[in-house]
């Protein structure tokens, strides 16, 4: 790991809101690298990311990785595909699925992270979390709307996505336009961020 990358990494380690992980001897979760052409900013790593320590290792990643059109080579390789949750620890279990990332945990750390990623030409934003905080919306804007209108924001190098857990199969038999419009989008935007030089 690159020794500005390790700083980072050892400094989220030694910080004491992290202290109970840090215990635990469980590490920041997330994958980056000096020549990434992608970032995947997602919610929070789950349960079975945290404990086999990787990202996206689970029901959801296969989806996206599917939706991406990327082989599991590609999409952990930190060279072309940075994986940056906006929070690094599993956050626990909640009532209806996995807890929400801890607030003011991305701020502290994504902008430190990007900024030794000069290379990247794409964000894709998984879920309502990373969608709002990077897009500076309201929690009363539609996450619905704002990821069919994913042509408004590709100028800007982003990419909003739903999040592709299972729980979201309802949501996208009612709304076809996911697959048929906005995944065949997002194929080729990844292709093109990839094969850019």
């Amino acid at each position: 790991m690159d020794k500005d990358f390790l700083a980072i990494f050892n400094a989220i380690k030694a910080d004491g809101a992290n202290a109970d992980y840090t215990k635990r001897g469980i590490d920041p979760l997330y994958s980056v690298g000096a020549g990434a052409r992608i970032v995947v900013i997602g919610q929070a790593p789950g349960a079975v990311a945290e404990e086999t320590r990787i990202p996206w290792n689970d029901k959801s990643g296969e989806r996206l990785r599917d939706w991406l059109g990327v082989s599991r080579e590609t999409f952990y390789d930190p060279e072309r595909v940075a994986l940056l949750p906006m929070d690094f620890y599993f956050p626990g279990h909640g009532r209806s699925g996995d807890l929400p990332p801890r607030k003011g945990f991305a701020e502290q750390w994504h902008p430190a992270l990007l900024a030794l990623m000069p290379n990247v030409r794409l964000t894709v934003l998984v879920g309502a979390y990373a969608v709002r905080r990077y897009l500076h919306l309201k929690n009363s804007d539609s996450l619905t709307t704002v990821v069919r209108d994913y042509d408004a924001y590709i100028g800007r190098g982003f990419f909003p996505l739903v999040h592709p857990s299972p729980r979201n199969q309802l949501w996208m038999s009612r709304n076809p336009w996911f697959e048929a419009e906005t995944l065949p989008a997002l194929k080729a935007q990844v292709n093109a961020a990839l094969e850019q030089r």
